[in-house]
């Protein structure tokens, strides 16, 4: 049995996943890194484990209930623990209402939605086995909280998954389990970057315009670093926010105000 915090982030080969997995073992957390693309995980973990962190990197497709258990599994005991989920991979297609097909709805659903149900259960199982409670932080959106033009399936699965995290929260309650969200606004991640491409190019404008239309909302007139994402989601995965459940973190520079 480690003493050491394990926690486990779901995306961890870039953008916003990344930053989480290199604060996080920063903060002391042997991280296991999972994504689809195992090249870029292993990348991160290496990169973590040069800077004297902890990381194992591990490939896993969240929208397969099995991959998920397996990898969690995996995780845990190679470290011997765990402690912490970061249900963080996402897909955010720009999807105009009519443009939805039923392939795309079942993509996205099954990796935002679907990723976010089966790692919750996975950690579940994970820290029954470990006899103790633990933390879940899924991660939602500012177009969770508020709907985005053009991200109509996106949108609506952020929206699903601050709904999970309110009632898996009062389901686990009692099991020592709090399960908090985190809702970043416009972070510079190649995700957003595409998103920002494609909102353009159906305007008949370029990329810049395309980020500008999320951009003039913020308050603080910037666009997000990953780096200040993971600082809120290193404070929902620390001791800090042991008393907080239920609750989705605004992160967005102010976008949205609650």
């Amino acid at each position: 049995m480690s003493n050491e915090q394990v926690a486990f982030v779901t995306g961890g080969a870039q953008g916003i996943g990344a930053a989480i997995a290199r604060r996080l073992a920063k903060d002391g957390f042997a991280v296991g890194v999972a994504d689809l693309n195992y090249d870029l995980a292993s990348e991160v973990a290496k990169e973590i484990n040069a800077d004297q962190g902890k990381a194992y990197a591990v490939k896993v497709d969240v929208s397969d209930r099995d991959d998920v258990f397996k990898a969690v599994t995996e995780v845990a005991d190679h470290f011997g623990g765990f402690d912490v989920i970061i249900n963080n991979a996402g897909l955010g297609p720009t999807t105009p209402i009519e443009t939805i097909t039923p392939e795309m709805f079942d993509k996205v659903y099954h990796i935002n939605v679907g990723g976010v149900i089966w790692g919750t259960q996975a950690a579940i199982e994970q820290f029954e086995k470990f006899g103790h409670g633990g933390k879940i932080i899924n991660a939602t959106s500012q177009a969770g909280v508020v709907g985005n033009p053009n991200l109509s399936l996106y949108s609506s699965t952020k929206f699903a998954v601050r709904g999970l995290t309110q009632v898996t929260a009062r389901d686990l309650a009692e099991r020592g389990i709090t399960v908090n969200a985190f809702a970043p606004g416009i972070v510079k991640t190649p995700m957003m970057m595409d998103i920002a491409h494609n909102v353009g190019k159906n305007a008949g404008k370029d990329d810049e315009w395309g980020m500008e239309q999320f951009a003039k909302d913020i308050a603080m007139k910037r666009l997000s670093e990953p780096e200040e994402v993971a600082s809120a989601v290193a404070f929902l995965a620390g001791p800090d926010s042991n008393y907080m459940t239920g609750q989705t973190l605004i992160v967005d520079g102010g976008i949205q105000f609650q």
